[in-house]
């Protein structure tokens, strides 16, 4: 092929670039929730993905221990269980990507879930918006909604703690 064929514009799209292909590729992502797809054909190569493309860095909050009892004293935090949502029957929904937080359908609608709920693997607890796209957000556990973590519209990180779960029963 010549140069000037290469850049014609009114060569036939084909391929893995062909544009009904790449849309009918994106709707089956934004369908099955697949964050990325990496395709090759020959020479060409696409590779289409939805989110970020920044590389998350996990992170993990320090934890500060209470310096208003000294240890073993007979007023220790330590006799006492921990609260309800340190139990390890507590699990966390987390993130799956970067974007905005919300936690109604819409402005006028109550939300997904609220403290008190109790929630089966499918059921959605929000939805994230990243680059214009909504994704809604299973819950992945069974159990009852201990805390909300987020408020609404505020913007969130890949891997942040968006609810805490009860799944003991």
């Amino acid at each position: 092929m010549t140069e000037s064929q290469d850049q014609s514009p009114e060569r036939p799209s084909s391929g893995i670039f062909d544009l009904d292909r790449l849309r009918a590729l994106i709707e089956l992502m934004q369908q099955h929730d697949i964050a990325e797809v990496d395709l090759r054909e020959g020479g060409q190569r696409i590779r289409v993905s939805r989110g970020s493309v920044v590389q998350p860095v996990p992170f993990e909050p320090v934890r500060v221990a209470s310096a208003s009892a000294p240890a073993g004293s007979a007023s220790s935090p330590a006799a006492t269980p921990p609260p309800a949502t340190e139990s390890p029957n507590i699990v966390e929904i987390k993130s799956p990507m970067v974007g905005t937080f919300y936690s109604r359908p819409n402005p006028n609608a109550e939300p997904f879930v609220k403290v008190g709920d109790h929630v089966e693997p499918e059921t959605t607890v929000c939805i994230i918006e990243a680059m214009k796209m909504f994704n809604e957000i299973p819950a992945e556990v069974r159990g009852k909604i201990v805390a909300v973590l987020v408020s609404d519209e505020e913007p969130v990180d890949y891997g942040r703690p968006l609810f805490k779960v009860d799944t003991s029963g």
